[in-house]
């Protein structure tokens, strides 16, 4: 699992750099038991999605993913074992 950034970053020096799509979740990562990928986006007890992200949620929900909304590491080792 590693944290994923999105969008574009400009560097001290002025370079311009392209990060995944904007929308991507937060974490990304595989589980080693199948090699199912695994994207959370990680919202606190209120967060709501962005626009982009329902787009991206909507694009990966008929995918062979495990994706969720996570509020809490207990959400995402649910989403984790229970698919």
């Amino acid at each position: 699992m590693f944290r994923s950034n999105a969008g574009t970053v400009q560097t001290k020096f002025g370079t311009v750099i392209k990060l995944a799509p904007k929308g991507w979740p937060d974490i990304t990562g595989f589980r080693h038991s199948d090699g199912k990928m695994i994207l959370i986006e990680v919202k606190n007890e209120t967060g709501k999605l962005r626009e982009d992200q329902i787009k991206f949620q909507k694009f990966i929900e008929d995918k062979p993913v495990l994706y969720g909304v996570c509020r809490s590491v207990e959400d995402a080792i649910e989403l984790i074992e229970s698919n």
